[in-house]
Order: C-alpha cells, then structure tokens, then sequence
C-alpha cells in the first residue's frame, strides 16, 4: 500500500503515556473491566457494547507520563495518521456530494487501558469507536495480534481496521447507529445480535467504498493489497473467533457477522465505491 508521501492527520491525539490505578472498578456491583470482557467473549458478545453501558465517570482518573515507543510504534503511529487522513479526505468528499458535512472523528492511540466516553476499556477490547465523543481508539499491539494470532498481516489489513471503525463513525454522523441501538433495546438479545451483525457488516462495507474512492483518487493500491483486506475481513469473522476462543461455534450469538459475509460485504463496498450498496438492513440474505 502506497501511504510513506501522503497527508498526516492533525486529529491523532498520543494517550499511550497515560496509565491506571489496580483496582479499577464500577458503580452497580464493582466489576472489573477483565471480567467483562472475558464474559463477554464467551458468550459471543462484542465486548465494546457492554463497555458502552458502563458509566463513562465511575473509573479512575488516568495519570500521564512518558511515551515509551519503538521504532515499529512510531512507523504504525505514523501509518495510523496518514490512514486516518485519507479517510477524511474521502468522506468530507462523499458528504459533501450528498449534500452533508463530514465531522473529522479523533483517533487515540492507548497503551494497556484507556478512558473513553463510553467507559473504561483495556486493550483485549480491540480497536473501537465511541460514538459519545466521536473517538476510535486503537492500542497498536493489536496490529501484532492481527499478524501474529489472526495471521492477517500487511499494510492494507491494517488500514481496513481504521477504515472500519471510521464506517462506524460515518454510521453515527448519518443516524444509522442511534437507530439500531435504539431497536435493540425493544427487542431480545437474539435480535440485538442481528441487528448489531447487520450494523458491522455495513461498516466492513463502508471500508471498502473508502478504499475504492482513495485508490481512484490517490492510487494508494498495489499488488496484493486488496487479497490482504479480504483476508484480515476473513481472518475476524465471528465463526473463526469463536472457534479460536472456544472450540465451537454459535451463530445465534454472532455479533459481528462470519468470515463470509465479512468478506463479502468488504468487497460489495471495495468494487462498486458507492454507500447505497451497504444497505444491510433491507436485505434478507447476508
């Protein structure tokens, strides 16, 4: 992926010196941030959404300190502010011919643990985006994990992660987001899982019209790159997390979508570069 001569994003904002006390813990039962997010995975639930329940001023305030960064840091800080700039520059220009104005989102890198607008939140949770304050948060050793444990790695994979939560975001600016929660709460937990697959798999859809309108527009592509998208799409999907995580697999729990419809919805977005093929709320078939 061609990225080293691009525009850096102003709107990355560094938390990786920041730290917590031990102990953390939170009004209605005082339960730790692990053992949520433990329950969570084993009980096929996106751990960002039960953070995002979580009062956002119940944890310790965080103290700052030093950044210690390696040099693989500093070139994935890097990489993460040029990706994150491109996204701007793509989705101020889809806005803007809809007839809308794009609200940049921040983007924080954290280290270990992280205070959100929606909650406490570690690293285990993966990147995320809370659409309270409009941030995505990322911990760069989750780009190891997405190498090392997911066997996805490459630049474009890397880039679909940001691409992805920033779909998130492009969801919340529309009133997508506001919607489907809104619906989960009226119906039950199977139905919150349906409608919480059909809001990712948009997202992994709105990726790829990010990557198709950059590519044309800045040529960011090379050989190989979108095979590498396809796979980290695959390589997240829910069947294959939860058969890594426990052995087997529970579809009525899936909260993000299969490795198929991942890949699928990624590509939808990738090869026609337009918003109205993600509607993934008016289609029966995933």
């Amino acid at each position: 992926m061609k990225w080293e001569d691009e525009r850096r994003s102003e709107n990355v904002e560094d938390q990786r010196g920041a730290s917590f006390g031990s102990g953390v813990k939170f009004a209605g039962g005082g339960i730790g941030v692990v053992v949520i997010v433990v329950i969570a995975l084993l009980m096929g639930v996106d751990p960002s959404q039960l953070l995002q329940q979580l009062p956002s001023g119940s944890a310790v305030a965080p103290s700052s300190g030093p950044v210690q960064s390696s040099p693989e840091e500093d070139r994935l800080k890097d990489f993460v502010s040029v990706v994150l700039a491109d996204t701007e520059d793509t989705w101020s220009e889809l806005f803007r011919a809809g007839g809308r104005q794009y609200v940049d989102p921040k983007l924080v890198l954290f280290s270990g643990a992280v205070q959100s607008a929606c909650g406490f939140a570690q690293a285990a949770v993966g990147p995320f985006y809370c659409p309270v304050d409009q941030k995505v948060y990322i911990d760069l050793s989750f780009y190891r994990d997405l190498r090392e444990r997911f066997h996805a790695p490459g630049d474009f994979a890397e880039a679909y992660v940001i691409a992805h939560e920033v779909g998130h975001h492009v969801q919340n600016l529309l009133g997508i987001s506001d919607k489907v929660h809104a619906a989960q709460q009226r119906g039950s937990e199977a139905q919150a899982n349906a409608l919480s697959v059909r809001l990712e798999l948009q997202a992994d859809c709105l990726a790829g019209v990010w990557a198709n309108h950059a590519d044309r527009a800045r040529h960011i592509l090379e050989a190989g790159d979108v095979e590498q998208g396809l796979n980290a799409a695959s390589q997240i999907g829910d069947d294959r997390m939860q058969m890594r995580a426990r052995g087997y697999v529970s579809p009525e729990s899936f909260t993000h979508g299969s490795s198929e419809q991942r890949v699928r919805w990624f590509k939808r977005g990738l090869e026609s570069g337009s918003t109205k093929s993600c509607d993934t709320f008016s289609v029966a078939q995933l």
